[in-house]
């Protein structure tokens, strides 16, 4: 059984490589850095949290397989009922979500009293809808009525609808979201005419931001107000979180504590997702940091070859959407660590502790794998459609020997 599955594992190799040794860097990090946790609300139980990551990064792995195995050509249909499933939770979340450091993030599952954030799928399902309605459009990029506008208008109501609760992930969707477009081909001229405009918008919030009374400020605005405050503010005390990362990183040093060996992890807030990249350089040094950087770089990189190599639209912006906005987070969630950015809450895909941020990064990477195991399949000149599901599942002996 389990060399029927190893033998039918496609895809980019580099990437699989690259994923189990994030994964490892996950476990080792998170049953590190939770033992305050354990002992809060566990009883000093510091099993719990890494047999719960095991269980949460195999499962991971387990719908990563699964996912890889099917030929990507069906999310651009799964993607339209996941766009329109993520407006309705959403617009729930607004309304009835559960209040999780005073954010309404996260909608709770009733019966199981799991919680589920939201965004995570409307973030996953919006970059899957905009490669389908790219790739049918690509006759049309250079109208604004037929091209700019049907792609750019899913883009606004998804992060519309993100940013009054997450702020930062609404950005950063919105960024990676233009990217995609750009590569899409939409006219540079609206790409320009949409930055400006972005730019202009996110000036006057600012403005709005220091010119309001902090009493009167609705939502999460006296948040966002103090980030942007203790980010620009050099000459006044930096954020306690960003003081506890910078010792940490201190202490990391260029040789490395090994694995538990980190302190910070009992005075950082988050050590376990937000600041979680503050505990790998303690703990495996500088040089440890900048291997976790080069994975992320690595895994970018060996997406765009899959990009290039694709011959279908679709499968091209979808894997580069997919990979640009899951190292984009991560490049984000690394520069907070090190206080090149302000504080953003946004995790490292795969390695921070997490629950469905996980599932849906491992779903992204298994498409990503799908997109490159296609491409295999086509330069040995298989087709596909005239596979059993068994072969799909479990292999084939005659596929393996061709």
């Amino acid at each position: 059984m389990f060399e029927k599955i190893t033998k039918n594992i496609k895809g980019d190799k580099y990437i699989w490589v690259i994923v189990l040794i994030l994964s490892l860097f996950s476990l080792l990090a998170v049953y590190s850095s939770t033992g305050t946790l354990a002992y809060k609300y566990r009883a000093g139980n510091t099993e719990y949290y890494l047999i719960k990551q095991v269980l949460i990064i195999g499962g991971g792995l387990v719908l990563m397989y699964l996912t890889h195995l099917i030929n990507y050509k069906y999310f651009s249909r799964i993607s339209q009922i996941l766009y329109y499933l993520s407006i309705i939770l959403l617009v729930l979340t607004l309304f009835f979500g559960t209040d999780i450091n005073e954010a309404k993030r996260w909608i709770t599952l009733p019966g199981v009293n799991l919680t589920f954030q939201t965004s995570d799928l409307a973030k996953f399902a919006l970059i899957m809808y905009l490669a389908r309605m790219l790739s049918k459009k690509q006759d049309m990029v250079r109208s604004f009525s037929e091209g700019f506008w049907p792609t750019i208008f899913p883009v606004f109501i998804i992060c519309g609808l993100i940013a009054p609760e997450d702020l930062s992930s609404a950005l950063v969707l919105f960024s990676t979201s233009v990217l995609v477009m750009f590569v899409g081909r939409i006219h540079i001229a609206y790409i320009g005419g949409l930055i400006a405009l972005s730019v202009i918008t996110i000036g006057l919030f600012i403005t709005l931001l220091f010119t309001l009374p902090e009493e009167s400020m609705p939502g999460r605005m006296t948040t966002w107000k103090a980030r942007i405050v203790s980010f620009m503010n050099t000459d006044g005390e930096e954020p306690y979180q960003l003081v506890q990362s910078k010792i940490a990183i201190a202490k990391g040093g260029f040789i490395p504590n090994g694995p538990g060996n980190s302190t910070q992890r009992n005075f950082l807030p988050h050590p376990y997702s937000d600041f979680i990249y503050a505990i790998i350089i303690e703990e495996y040094s500088f040089f440890g940091g900048v291997f976790v950087v080069f994975l992320y770089l690595a895994f970018l990189i060996r997406s765009g070859l899959i990009v290039r190599k694709s011959p279908k639209a679709f499968g091209a912006l979808l894997a580069f959407g997919l990979a640009l906005s899951l190292t984009i987070q991560a490049m984000i969630n690394m520069g907070v660590a090190v206080g090149l950015l302000p504080v953003t809450g946004l995790t490292l895909p795969l390695v921070s502790m997490g629950g469905s941020s996980t599932i849906f990064v491992s779903l992204a990477f298994g498409i990503i794998l799908s997109v490159s195991r296609d491409i295999e399949q086509l330069e040995l000149g298989i087709d596909e459609s005239e596979m059993s599901l068994e072969d799909l599942i479990m292999g084939s002996e005659e596929i393996e020997q061709e």
